[in-house]
């Protein structure tokens, strides 16, 4: 796979190119935000891979510049910053995410995983639950006549639902599907972006659409 590696440290840079591309990768890496913009916007990449604590325009403000233009790259966080806000501020924008120090098998294990994941059927256009629907080709979701501005993380978890409309959703799930995590975080990952979910898809409407089913997980249905 071709892979973009945004890290200033020239060590860390130079010692996790190295890991991608003893692992079969192509990788085109740099130390700063300008470049990993102008090489993301120029270049088609399987993965990125941005440090978050870049001076300038950080990983984060990176991957919110590379989403604007309408690249919608998997992209991994590889950064130190651990905290709990900050890991949930950045599965709000990016796809995964991984703290130093970490292990070369987790970090080839986790670029695998979002190299392989298959991407939604692009055959599907429109996406229509009751009155929700939403548009694949224009990335606008509409409940009745009221356009529902979502971040990057909450579109795709209300794609996942409504895709299995009708069907329960495990936590499972959603961890592989929307997030690529093959394990609990042990967080309120989910249930964090579920509540701002259900504040903009249900909140002021005659019914809701997200039911939490208990013991089991979610369920998205019209049906009142």
């Amino acid at each position: 796979m071709k892979l973009l590696l945004l890290e200033d440290d020239r060590e860390v840079r130079e010692h996790v190119a190295h890991l991608l591309r003893a692992a079969g990768h192509v990788v085109d890496d740099c130390a700063t935000g300008p470049d990993a913009i102008y090489l993301g916007t120029s270049n088609s990449y399987a993965v990125l891979v941005l440090d978050r604590m870049v001076p300038g325009i950080d990983g984060l403000g990176v991957l919110r510049a590379l989403r604007a233009a309408g690249i919608q790259t998997p992209a991994l966080f590889l950064t130190a910053m651990d905290g709990i806000d900050d890991r949930v501020e950045g599965l709000a924008t990016a796809d995964d995410y991984l703290v130093k120090p970490f292990a070369g098998s987790e970090l080839l294990a986790r670029v695998g995983a979002l190299g392989r994941r298959p991407p939604f059927n692009d055959t599907v256009t429109m996406l229509i639950v009751g009155d929700l629907k939403m548009d694949m080709l224009k990335r606008i979701v509409m409940r009745g006549d009221v356009r529902i501005e979502l971040q990057q993380q909450e579109y795709k978890l209300l794609e996942f639902l409504m895709r299995h409309a009708g069907e329960i959703v495990t936590r499972t799930m959603l961890l592989e599907n929307v997030w690529s995590f093959h394990f609990d975080p042990g967080t309120n990952l989910i249930e964090s972006h579920m509540s701002r979910l259900r504040a903009k898809i249900d909140r002021g409407f005659a019914y809701d659409l997200i039911h939490t089913v208990r013991g089991a997980g979610y369920r998205l249905d019209a049906a009142v």
